[in-house]
């Protein structure tokens, strides 16, 4: 198809109804590719279409962030705002895969520890019934506390997803920032910050006997002592954007997001 994608790889997910049935219409029209579930991933492929939602997404892009692999998504879940397509645009996308209408765009990932994050890396207290404090440090430096149900930190790609829901603002993806959300804050003067992609973040808590409950896009999920630190990943996540217009970021969010235009008199 094109000499810069040598090797196509069709992922799927198994547990989102029609899937694999979507993945193998989509293997039909490549006949050059490899076609497993998101649970089987290979690393020695060029590009990787994904059909399924948001979810099947976030996973693929962690896998593939430490590669030179470049992922296209096909949307079969509920909201898809990182999928570029729908199933039934097949015939659309393969023509400007052949005519290289495309823009491969690097996305910022978080990582603490041995784990990473595309979207967000949400931590909260171990007693989800009740608020807890948590102390926000950037480059070592104390900053405030927060007493709320938890705190997001958020990549601009994530800032559409739970960021979202708690208040925050939209980022464009191409800025080179970190959110910082309070969930659910106990003060009405609590708001989100925005730092530059190379502070290093740290939350504790001097709760006793209190630890921290962390999830890595809402799909890794770990238990932490009182204090967690996280910072830029050295590697990125590489989009495949359809299309060469600067502003699709733009049109994304109309699609997605249900924004409507003024009416004109």
């Amino acid at each position: 198809m094109n000499k810069l994608f040598e090797k196509i790889a069709i992922i799927y997910n198994p547990s989102i109804e029609e899937s694999k049935t979507n993945a193998l219409k989509l293997h039909q029209k490549i006949n050059s590719s490899e076609i497993f579930s998101i649970d089987e991933m290979k690393k020695d492929i060029d590009l990787a279409l994904i059909v399924g939602g948001d979810g099947t997404f976030l996973k693929a892009a962690r896998f593939y962030s430490s590669t030179d692999v470049v992922i296209l998504g096909f949307n079969v879940g509920r909201l898809g705002y990182l999928a570029q397509a729908k199933i039934e645009e097949i015939d659309c996308v393969l023509e400007k895969l052949k005519n290289k209408d495309f823009e491969i765009e690097k996305r910022l990932m978080l990582k603490s520890n041995n784990s990473t994050a595309l979207n967000d890396i949400v931590i909260k207290g171990t007693n989800c019934a009740r608020s807890a404090t948590f102390d926000l440090f950037i480059n070592d430096r104390e900053v405030c506390s927060y007493v709320a149900d938890g705190l997001i930190i958020s990549t601009p790609t994530g800032s559409t997803a739970y960021s979202l829901s708690a208040g925050g603002p939209i980022i464009s993806p191409v800025v080179d920032c970190f959110l910082i959300i309070p969930i659910c804050p106990h003060t009405l003067n609590t708001r989100p910050l925005i730092v530059p992609k190379d502070e290093k973040i740290k939350v504790k808590t001097f709760e006793k006997n209190q630890k921290l409950n962390v999830s890595f896009d809402g799909q890794i999920d770990i238990v932490t002592h009182d204090e967690i630190t996280i910072e830029k990943n050295e590697n990125c996540a590489k989009l495949l954007i359809l299309g060469k217009q600067k502003d699709k970021f733009y049109d994304i969010l109309k699609e997605k997001l249900h924004w409507s235009l003024s009416i004109k008199k």
